[in-house]
């Protein structure tokens, strides 16, 4: 299983291992810490947390005489840490935890929702998984395939069918299998979309009337490389649904990684796991320390997170 460190490589070589050369450049004087916000807005960062974190760094650079390379570095981690909430552990304490997981197509959802289905079944959880996503044409296969990879068994209906009508079938199957973890799958749906969004809603419902104070968890699965794309995606189901937590699909292939102190700044959301590869096990906890030293550290730190 790849490491953290490992999946942000082109995020660190493409973006943030030069902020080292310019802070170690000579005087930094204002036109250094324009080109310090540029190179945070070109890792995608976004515009509003690249001028935050660039302004904390020369607050801390002022006040604690900070001028060596490896301080202003050291720093700029300490920076980007305290943009990123706690995540905590996920909220499964119930008889039967309801997970629902959310975004748009194309973001490695169902494949997040196989990866963790089987690290919960790892974990010595009962997982079932409800397939509402039938809208779109092999969805309901492709969840399918991936359940029967990760030893988990899959609730369906028919495409084009009622995905309400299968999570209500789901959470019926799962409480008479004696089911400790349902994680449902939605439509990949647009997030502009207004009649997809108000399906969503439609479930949300459906799942809040059968399970006592569920869904416990609503994830939203973002492609990493989409960038600042997949914080306007975020905001948009933020309308629509009380977003817990975020997973990062596709990190290894992104060189756009800053998008997550984006999240943590503007959205306040915690990331909950990272996609790091294709496999079954590429599926990380986030871990901030490990993602900022993935930013900001250099490759000979890498043996820190294998």
């Amino acid at each position: 299983m790849k490491s953290i460190f490992e999946s942000l490589r082109k995020t660190r070589k493409a973006v943030f291992g030069q902020l080292a050369d310019i802070l170690g450049a000579g005087d930094i004087t204002e036109e250094t810490w324009e080109d310090i916000e540029a190179l945070l807005i070109q890792g995608d960062v976004g515009v509003q947390t690249s001028l935050a974190l660039a302004e904390r760094l020369r607050g801390r650079m002022k006040a604690e005489g900070l001028y060596k390379t490896a301080e202003l570095t050291r720093a700029l981690g300490e920076e980007a840490t305290a943009l990123l909430p706690e995540a905590g552990p996920l909220n499964l304490d119930w008889p039967l935890a309801v997970i629902l997981v959310v975004g748009v197509n194309g973001s490695g959802k169902t494949t997040s929702i196989a990866k963790l289905a089987y690290r919960l079944k790892g974990q010595g959880r009962r997982v079932l998984l409800a397939a509402g996503d039938t809208f779109r044409a092999a969805a309901i296969e492709q969840l399918c395939i991936w359940g029967e990879r990760a030893g988990v068994p899959v609730v369906s209906g028919e495409e084009g069918g009622d995905p309400g009508a299968v999570v209500y079938d789901a959470i019926q199957a799962a409480k008479s299998r004696d089911r400790d973890t349902l994680i449902i799958d939605t439509a990949g749906r647009l997030h502009t979309q207004h009649n997809l969004m108000a399906e969503l809603e439609k479930l949300h419902r459906i799942i809040t009337k059968r399970v006592a104070w569920a869904p416990h968890e609503t994830l939203l699965v973002l492609d990493a490389t989409t960038g600042q794309n997949g914080l306007a995606q975020a905001k948009q189901f933020m309308k629509t649904v009380e977003v817990s937590g975020i997973v990062l699909a596709k990190l290894d292939g992104s060189a756009k990684g800053g998008m997550v102190l984006s999240i943590g700044n503007d959205l306040g959301l915690p990331i909950r796991f990272v996609g790091t590869g294709e496999g079954l096990e590429d599926f990380a906890l986030f871990d901030r320390a490990a993602f900022v030293r993935g930013l900001v550290g250099n490759d000979e730190e890498m043996k820190n997170d294998k």
